[in-house]
C-alpha cells in the first residue's frame, strides 16, 4: 500500500495495515532493547565518555533523557523475563504495556503477567500495576529498605581531595542526575565530552557549579556568601617554598600555591 492508492483502500485494509505496522514497531523496539541490554553488559557506552547508557542513547537517538533511562530500565528487566521478552519480540505486546509490567514483574510472575498484558489495554495495565505497588507488602518493604539505605558521606582522602559517596532512592537519584545534567549543559552546552575533559570531570564541575549557584540563590553578594576559610602562614604566602601552615579550616593541608 502506498500514498497514491490510500483513497482506494477499504477501511478494513487501512485498519489491518495500521495493526500490522504497530506490531512491527513493537518487535523492532524489542530488538533495540535487546541490543541496549548487550551494550549495558559490555559497558560499551563508557568508552565514548558518556555518563551512562541512557546518556549515550539520548545522544545517538534524540530521545528525552528520562525516556532513555526508562528504555534502559526495561531492557535490563526483560533479561530476567523470558515470556514478556518473547511476546514483545513477536509484536504481541506494545512497549507501553511492557514498560508498565516490568515495574512489578519477577521471574516467578513472568508468565502470568505476560498473559494479563495480552488481555488488557495499556491504560488498564497501568492501573493494575499502580494498585499492585500500593497494596503489595513486598513493594512496601522494598520502599522501606530503600529509605533506610539512603545516606551521604563526605571525607578528605589522603591526597586532600574531597570524596563524596552516597545512596539515594531512585526518584531522588533521578532528580540529582537531572540537576547535574542541567548544570553540565549550562557550563558546556550539549556537546559530548572531549578527550581533554572526561565525563566524570564534567560531572565534578557541574556539582561545584550547583553548589555555587545554591549559595548565591538568596541574592546575597558574592562576598556575603558562606566563606571557605583557608589558614596560611605569612611565610608561606611570601614564599610558597618556605615552611609554614597552609590548610583548610577543619580540613586537609593545601599547596601554598
Amino acid at each position: 500500500m502506498n500514498a497514491r492508492n490510500l483513497a482506494q483502500c477499504s477501511v478494513d485494509e487501512l485498519e489491518n495495515e495500521i495493526a500490522t505496522m504497530a506490531a512491527s514497531i513493537a518487535a523492532a523496539t524489542a530488538r533495540m532493547l535487546e541490543l541496549l541490554a548487550e551494550l549495558e553488559r559490555r559497558e560499551a557506552w563508557a568508552t565514548g565518555g558518556f555518563q551512562t547508557l541512557a546518556h549515550w542513547l539520548q545522544f545517538r537517538t534524540g530521545l528525552d533523557l528520562n525516556a532513555a533511562r526508562e528504555h534502559v530500565r526495561v531492557a535490563k528487566a526483560l533479561g530476567q523475563l523470558p515470556c514478556l521478552a518473547a511476546a514483545f519480540a513477536r509484536g504481541e505486546l506494545s512497549y507501553s504495556k511492557v514498560r508498565a509490567v516490568t515495574r512489578i514483574a519477577r521471574p516467578e510472575t513472568d508468565a502470568d503477567l505476560c498473559a494479563m498484558a495480552r488481555e488488557g489495554t495499556a491504560a488498564q495495565i497501568e492501573r493494575i500495576v499502580r494498585g499492585y505497588r500500593r497494596a503489595c507488602p513486598e513493594e512496601g518493604a522494598r520502599a522501606a529498605a530503600l529509605e533506610e539505605r539512603r545516606s551521604l558521606w563526605a571525607f578528605h582522602d589522603d591526597d586532600g581531595m574531597l570524596v563524596i559517596q552516597g545512596r539515594l532512592a531512585p526518584d531522588e537519584g533521578a532528580l540529582v542526575l537531572k540537576a547535574l545534567e542541567a548544570a553540565r549543559e549550562s557550563l558546556y552546552g550539549k556537546t559530548p565530552p572531549t578527550a581533554q575533559s572526561t565525563a566524570p570531570q564534567r560531572r565534578a564541575d557541574a556539582l561545584v557549579h550547583l553548589a555555587d549557584r545554591s549559595l548565591g540563590a538568596d541574592g546575597r553578594a558574592a562576598g556575603e556568601r558562606t566563606m571557605v576559610v583557608v589558614h596560611v602562614d605569612a611565610e608561606a604566602l611570601a614564599d610558597p617554598a618556605a615552611d609554614g601552615r597552609s590548610e583548610l579550616e577543619h580540613g586537609p593541608a593545601l599547596s601554598a600555591d
